[in-house]
Formats: structure tokens, sequence, C-alpha cells
């Protein structure tokens, strides 16, 4: 699927009332820069090497994707389903994973550098060798 596929997809759905569905898609180092994926479901959807900067995947379910090597600078994941996924040199640079599900995702080698991971859940995360700088760590009171 290219860049033109996933935004008539998502514009279909949208016109019809229902959620954009990229079940197990192939994005493969697609541009997928500033696109609007709000609730879109992605589960097992191979995202290797795409370039999500700035793109929104607010309460996206991204369960068991493999974004090894993408690029999410700046994307909004504000409770997105990460459970499962795989973000193994992934570049998180100024992400908001506010209230984000990562329980079991792996997060080797993440670049989580200025990220807000305010309330986010990481149990049985693996965060080996990823670099938090100025990363957000709180819980919502």
């Amino acid at each position: 699927m290219n860049r033109s596929e996933v935004l008539k997809t998502v514009e279909s759905a949208r016109k019809s009332g229902e959620t954009p569905n990229l079940r197990g898609a192939y994005l493969w180092g697609t541009n997928l820069r500033g696109v609007d994926l709000t609730d879109a479901y992605l589960r097992g959807a191979n995202l290797t090497g795409a370039n999500l900067t700035n793109a929104n995947l607010e309460g996206a379910n991204l369960a068991d994707v493999n974004l090894m090597d993408a690029y999410l600078l700046e994307a909004n994941l504000t409770d997105a389903n990460l459970s499962g996924a795989n973000l193994t040199e992934v570049s998180l640079w100024g992400a908001d994973l506010t209230d984000a599900n990562l329980t079991g995702a792996n997060l080797t080698d993440t670049r989580l550098w200025e990220v807000d991971l305010t309330s986010a859940n990481l149990m049985e995360a693996d965060l080996t060798k990823a670099h938090l700088w100025e990363a957000d760590l709180r819980e919502e009171e």
C-alpha cells in the first residue's frame, strides 16, 4: 500500500462513518508524514521504516504492529494501543504517548527523546538500551 491508497482508505471509511481499517497492511517505508490516522485499526501492520512524523495516531489500534526503524517524530500517539508492538530502533522524538498502552512492546534501542509518557502503561515492555532523554514518565494524579 502506498500513501495515496492509505489516504483513500481512510477517507472512504470516515465518509461512511466507519473506523479506518488497515489491519495487516504492508506499509514498509511508506511516507505517512502528517497523516490523520485517529482511531485507525492497524493491528499487525508492517510499518518498518515508515515515516510517521507529525502523524495523528490518537486512539489507534497498533497492537502487534512492526514499527522497527520507523520515524514517529512529534507524532500524536495519545491513548494508542501499542501492546506487543515492535518499536526497535524507532525515533520517537517529541512524540506524545500519554495514556498509551505499551504492554509487552519491544522498545529496544528506541530513541525516546522529549517524549510524553504520562500515564502510559509500560508493563512488561522491553526498554533494553532505550534512550530516555528528557522523557516525561509521570503518572497523572
